[in-house]
């Protein structure tokens, strides 16, 4: 098991044998935040320009086929440490580029895409209970959306994690979408609470066939999610699954004054907008974030496909 001793321990351990992510992690002490409220969510920015390669990353197929694959054993530092962990199909990496002072990333041995919410997250949780174990979608903030991976970070740090464990009691078994919290809140999702037995392992695995609708499109993308996974402190699983309707808001995209350099991924969603720069930091507006959310997520309410695949 991961407790916090253990944590500490391996992330100190990485930054004396690899300069880099040392120096990466130092530069957390000077990181710039602001808050950005939203009604009853507590989001936040932060000037983080260590991160501009995977905000600005280029995902499409022609960019991924040109690069090796920088989560494959053997395209990674020398200095890079891993674990197997939870199980030897998985390794415990601390991310050298990171957005907290405890940041790790969870990549699977084998080199095969981000299909889905892998249901191993669970596992992952359970046997790290100070960590909420998140996934980004191949079009929903994943750099590496060629190799199956997921991230860990201390749940205290998440505004998301707290605004759900308020409005959704634990004593609430199953999904629970946002829209019942009664809450003010900028986009929707689903929030579940996994019980024991079978409707427990039914309820489970609803999360891994979870998807967003390509605002584009209309159709239904696996890839267009994020997902958190953590322990209550009643010991019992909870996840949140955020569908989405786009990888990037409008003011990516943008050549004008509007233009903001903002990939949401799954920490952005929740509630920690990361910013590279710092024009961009001292520029945005509580407004500005909601229309990200908007553009990204889904703003008034979530689809009744979308619901309906949670609670038919």
């Amino acid at each position: 098991m991961l407790n916090t001793e253990t944590i500490n321990s391996l992330v100190e351990h990485q930054l004396t044998v690899w300069p880099e992510a040392k120096q990466n992690f130092d530069r957390l002490m000077d990181v710039r935040r602001k808050e950005l409220p939203l009604g009853d969510f507590n989001a936040c920015a932060q000037c983080n320009p260590g991160r501009v390669r995977s905000t600005a990353a280029k995902v499409d197929k022609n960019a991924i086929a040109a690069r090796p694959c920088f989560l494959c054993a053997p395209n990674r530092p020398a200095e890079q440490l891993q674990a197997p962990w939870p199980s030897q199909e998985w390794e415990l990496l601390v991310n050298p580029y990171p957005i907290f002072p405890i940041h790790f990333t969870i990549a699977h041995k084998d080199h095969t895409p981000q299909a889905g919410i892998p249901l191993e997250m669970a596992m992952m949780a359970e046997q790290a209970p100070d960590l909420a174990i998140f996934y980004n979608g191949a079009r929903a903030g994943a750099s590496a959306p060629d190799h199956m991976h997921c991230q860990g970070v201390l749940k205290s740090e998440l505004p998301l994690v707290a605004l759900i464990e308020k409005y959704h009691p634990v004593e609430r078994l199953g999904w629970v979408s946002s829209q019942e919290f009664g809450a003010e809140l900028p986009f929707h999702f689903m929030s579940g609470v996994i019980g024991g037995g079978l409707e427990g392992m039914q309820a489970l695995v609803k999360a891994a066939g979870a998807f967003g609708i390509d605002a584009d499109t209309g159709e239904p993308d696996k890839g267009l999610v994020n997902a958190f996974f953590w322990i209550s402190d009643k010991g019992l699983l909870r996840i949140a699954v955020i569908p989405r309707r786009a990888h990037r808001p409008r003011c990516f995209h943008a050549t004008d004054e509007s233009h903001l350099c903002v990939s949401p991924g799954a920490i952005d969603m929740a509630g920690m907008l990361i910013l590279p720069a710092e024009e961009d930091f001292d520029r945005i507006t509580p407004q500005m974030a909601r229309q990200i959310y908007s553009d990204t997520a889904f703003a008034h309410a979530l689809p009744p496909a979308i619901i309906k695949h949670f609670n038919p």
